[in-house]
């Protein structure tokens, strides 16, 4: 009996190793299909799953030749997804340094949330900006009922740029810093927005900052249009005269091909590099969460504060990140090297996405 269980356990094993492989495997593919995309989120998951199967059949006991095929793929799709994430681990080299004797008037902290629409948490988002202090405060998802009961924020922070919509790409910016040509603008789809500003720092200097959500991959919607966005908005901040962030919640995760072909155009730096994944969402499901809400800074910034804030009852765990305008940091942070081919790569990315944004009924 104890024989026959444990031929079972093999077998059980052996069936979830192959599962993990192959999932492993379509990951690698080039495409914008979207159930393919998604497997681009659990990479953790998978790997730890992976992990304790390989365990369990190595337990088991099988040692003919399919089992070493299968015990070889494991162990080459485990190495694959821990290579992935190992960017996103202490272990990592940080991409962003940490800010040193930051002079007040060069330090900026963003607040960025996805309220989720339905959620009625408001009074916590109100209560969380008052406890983080923020100086920029970026919602998502916001519809006339969020933006109503965010009104209060206009005490602190007057400076707004506000685009409420009720098919949960709503957005709002709301700065006690000063705003210069602020625009609600939308890139690809006629009904979901983006925001580009400028925004002054005490001691003078102007950056930009583009506040994006784009859609996520799920049945119906592949990711064409996502990619699309991310990477226009990567080429605009290439091009951007003066220091520049990109912030909001991406529906995609750091480790993602278009993630990196991102940091590549832009010339961006990731302050997750180095120092751990900061998963926000799904804020609900205890084992299955990954980061979907970014911020990435050009090289003349430094971090201070970097933190994923309590629940607010939404499905999004909200980030704080403080910003050091240091531009001798610039010298020294390396973004991430383009390769011969990254730029006809996001452009093509582009068109496709402007193709399918066109096909849309």
């Amino acid at each position: 009996m104890r024989r026959a269980s444990i031929r079972w356990v093999g077998r059980g094993a052996a069936l979830v190793c192959l599962m993990m492989v192959t999932a492993t495997a379509l990951a690698l593919i080039e495409t914008d299909v979207w159930w393919i995309r998604v497997l681009d989120f659990p990479r953790l998951q998978i790997a730890v799953v992976l992990a304790v199967a390989l365990v369990a059949f190595w337990w088991a006991g099988a040692r003919d030749a399919f089992a070493g095929v299968i015990a070889i793929a494991s162990l080459a799709a485990l190495g694959w997804q821990v290579l992935m994430i190992a960017p996103y681990t202490a272990v990592w080299p940080r991409q962003m340094l940490a800010a040193t004797a930051c002079p007040e008037g060069a330090r900026v902290r963003f607040l960025m949330a996805n309220v989720l629409q339905d959620n009625r948490g408001s009074q916590a988002v109100l209560q969380l900006v008052r406890d983080t202090d923020p100086d920029v405060v970026l919602l998502t998802e916001i519809d006339q009922w969020w933006a109503d009961e965010m009104a209060g924020l206009t005490a602190s922070h007057p400076q707004t740029i506000l685009e409420p919509r009720s098919n949960t790409y709503g957005m709002g910016l709301y700065s006690r810093l000063p705003l210069q040509d602020g625009a609600v603008r939308y890139l690809l789809e006629d009904d979901i927005p983006s925001i580009r500003t400028r925004v002054a720092l005490p001691d003078g200097t102007i950056f930009t900052v583009w506040g994006v959500h784009p859609a996520p991959p799920r049945p119906g919607d592949d990711t064409d249009e996502r990619d699309a966005e991310l990477l226009i908005v990567a080429k605009e901040a290439a091009e951007a005269s003066g220091p520049a962030v990109v912030a909001g919640d991406l529906n995609d995760v750091a480790w993602s091909s278009t993630t990196t072909l991102f940091q590549k155009i832009s010339g961006l730096i990731d302050p997750r590099i180095g120092r751990g994944l900061y998963a926000t969402f799904n804020a609900n499901w205890p084992l299955m969460k990954w980061p979907l809400d970014h911020l990435f800074a050009s090289t003349e910034w430094t971090l201070g504060e970097f933190r994923r804030l309590p629940d607010i009852g939404s499905d999004h765990f909200p980030m704080l990140v403080e910003l050091c305008h240091q531009p001798q940091a610039a010298a020294v942070q390396e973004p991430v090297e383009p390769e011969p081919g990254d730029a006809e790569e996001a452009q093509e990315h582009i068109g496709e996405g402007r193709e399918a944004a066109t096909e849309d009924p």
